[in-house]
């Protein structure tokens, strides 16, 4: 294994910090295969198009990524990559033409590195079989498999086009959920959900056997069940129940970690990182924050991510202005009258220095304020862009599809979805510009635009099928390094 180098450095500190290095996941033919009856149990509340999320959207995704973070892979290229668009070879980690950068790292490819250590590949085919209750004599066809064979294979759950072995892994291209990057530390996740289980598997063995990873072993955190979850009555683990998704962690500060407490992350849970982080002295603080469990949010990053040092972008209805759309909706709705206290927003705080004594923030406004200004430094006013700009109905319909899940590529430069109209009027109020995807991608070939110097915009992606998979480019990205803030 080879020293620290710079493509192997691992440092996440904030969630604005230039990105450098980040892991995604193309998507794969195991998405063109959801089918209706499977689609709720497979997390999906549609099916996609696969081609079309493919070419027309994600492609997308990934000719951004490589023009800001590995220029060379794309500049003056990009003709020859899309008169090949049909066949797609550029996109496709079991080809021979794909990219392979060190920068936009593809979870695939990595799964096939491993996948050729012998006792690597044993052991991954039996617990991947173990999982999925397969026979012994399908144990033994996955071994005689070449190694980006039988990646493709655990991925998808196919062998060929024809022949499906078991459930695909549809999430996968939500790759924050695996695990995410604390400082130089990587906490890995404890799915919520049964479909999600095989993901959260191939992620541990690429985490704990791939090289890019191997000065870092003694940094990878699993957060274990209870001792004795086993002897404990169903009712009573429930409670004691260890889910962690990764959508619930952001790292806003070097010292500073939030973990939202939601439908796929239990509060036992957020117990046990927040002891486990202070214990590896990892950081200093550590911020629950308890969200309705509802399938609307889902995760923290689904209500609320980091623009720059001194903005956010929010959904109003969990916020300071939840009193005001709340009045609003009970004239439509009568029902909504009476709020209960799990449909409020709870925020706890923790510091190492004395975890007995939370602090406690009233509004969501109010920890991000204090984030922008005492984590971070900004002595500029903290701005709020509100999802829907904050007008109902638009409001919840432009978080349902992820007007609060953005990826920051740089301080002030964000990737979200075209079809979030107010949102992106919002963003224009407070002084961005908005540029669709593919006219981006033609100004930065011809050189009209750079990203090195590009400030205060919002890059709009394509999303008619994409966003119906139900998460944003926050979830569709795991960084791994980005520089400090």
């Amino acid at each position: 294994m080879s020293s620290i180098n710079v493509e192997n450095k691992i440092n996440v500190t904030s969630e604005v910090g230039t990105l450098r290095r980040l892991l995604v996941h193309s998507p794969d033919s195991g998405l063109g295969k959801v089918v209706p009856s499977k689609a709720q149990d497979w997390l999906f509340e549609d099916i996609v198009h696969l081609d079309t999320i493919r070419k027309k959207e994600y492609d997308y995704y990934v000719k951004i990524l490589l023009y800001f973070l590995d220029p060379e892979k794309v500049k003056g290229k990009l003709n020859q990559i899309d008169s090949e668009e049909s066949k797609r070879v550029f996109f496709k980690p079991d080809n021979a033409n794909f990219h392979h950068s060190s920068k936009v790292v593809e979870l695939q490819v990595l799964l096939s590195d491993i996948l050729k250590e012998k006792n690597i590949k044993l052991k991954m085919v039996a617990s991947v079989c173990a999982l999925e209750n397969c026979t012994y004599e399908l144990q033994s066809e996955l071994m005689a498999m070449p190694p980006v064979a039988l990646a493709k294979t655990l991925i998808s759950g196919s062998i060929d086009e024809e022949r499906m072995i078991f459930a695909p892994i549809p999430n996968f291209i939500f790759t924050r959920d695996i695990g995410i990057t604390i400082n130089n530390f990587i906490l890995l996740n404890k799915p919520a959900k049964q479909a999600r289980s095989r993901e959260s598997l191939l992620a541990k063995y690429i985490f704990f056997n791939h090289e890019i990873f191997a000065d870092y072993k003694e940094n990878i955190i699993e957060i274990p069940e209870h001792v004795h979850h086993f002897l404990l009555p169903n009712e009573e683990n429930q409670d004691r129940r260890i889910t962690l998704e990764g959508g619930d962690v952001m790292v806003v500060s070097k010292d500073h970690v939030l973990i939202g407490c939601s439908e796929r992350t239990s509060l036992y849970a957020c117990n046990q990182v927040v002891k486990t982080l202070f214990k590896k002295n990892v950081v200093k603080k550590v911020t629950v924050v308890k969200i309705p469990k509802k399938r609307d949010f889902m995760h923290i990053d689904t209500i609320f991510t980091q623009v720059k040092r001194n903005m956010w972008v929010l959904l109003g209805s969990l916020g300071r202005k939840s009193d005001a759309i709340n009045v609003r909706v009970t004239e439509i709705m009568e029902e909504l009258k009476d709020v209960k206290k799990d449909d409020k927003i709870q925020i706890m705080q923790f510091n190492i220095a004395n975890p007995l004594q939370p602090t406690y923030f009233e509004y969501l406004e109010d920890l991000l304020d204090d984030i922008s200004r005492n984590d971070l430094g900004s002595t500029e006013e903290t701005r709020f862009i509100y999802s829907g700009n904050n007008k109902f109905p638009y409001d919840a319909r432009e978080q349902w599809t992820d007007s609060c899940n953005l990826l920051a590529l740089r301080e002030g430069v964000v990737v979200g979805y075209d079809r979030n109209d107010k949102t992106e009027e919002a963003f224009k109020e407070n002084g961005f510009s908005s540029i669709h995807a593919h006219e981006l991608l033609k100004k930065l070939e011809n050189g009209e635009l750079n990203p090195e110097t590009m400030t205060d915009t919002i890059i709009l992606m394509p999303s008619a099928e994409l966003s119906r998979a139900r998460g944003g480019f926050h979830c569709m990205s795991m960084p791994l390094l980005r520089d400090e803030v």
